[in-house]
């Protein structure tokens, strides 16, 4: 099955799952400062928010010591933006896998039978 867009895949019901990032106690919390975005950029942003909103895949929060910025970047079709977040300063605050996933490489060669 393929989505097409956020209300196409609805969100998980968080008595199945829930995600929470393992942030090292010891960093201290980032506040990136807000980028400026022309009204129409604001309002693809917005629309953007609101489908995700809908979809259950966010929630709005009060207070938050991490705030991110967020990004439009342009897609290939002309006039069609990608809303993205630059989470580098959280990604930092977060411990690394001590078990990285495999190169493909690896995966392909482990299935050839060789």
């Amino acid at each position: 099955m393929f989505a097409w867009s956020p209300s196409d895949m609805p969100g998980i019901d968080p008595n199945i799952i829930y995600h929470r990032l393992h942030v090292n106690p010891t960093s201290k919390p980032v506040v990136q400062k807000r980028r400026n975005f022309a009204p129409e950029r604001v309002a693809i942003i917005e629309a953007e928010i609101d489908k995700l909103l809908a979809a259950g895949f966010i929630e709005e929060v009060s207070y938050s010591e991490w705030l991110a910025k967020v990004v439009l970047v342009a897609k290939q079709e002309k006039g069609k933006w990608r809303v993205c977040v630059d989470y580098t300063d959280l990604n930092k605050a977060c411990p690394k896998d001590n078990f990285p996933l495999p190169r493909i490489d690896q995966l392909v060669d482990s299935t050839s039978g060789n």
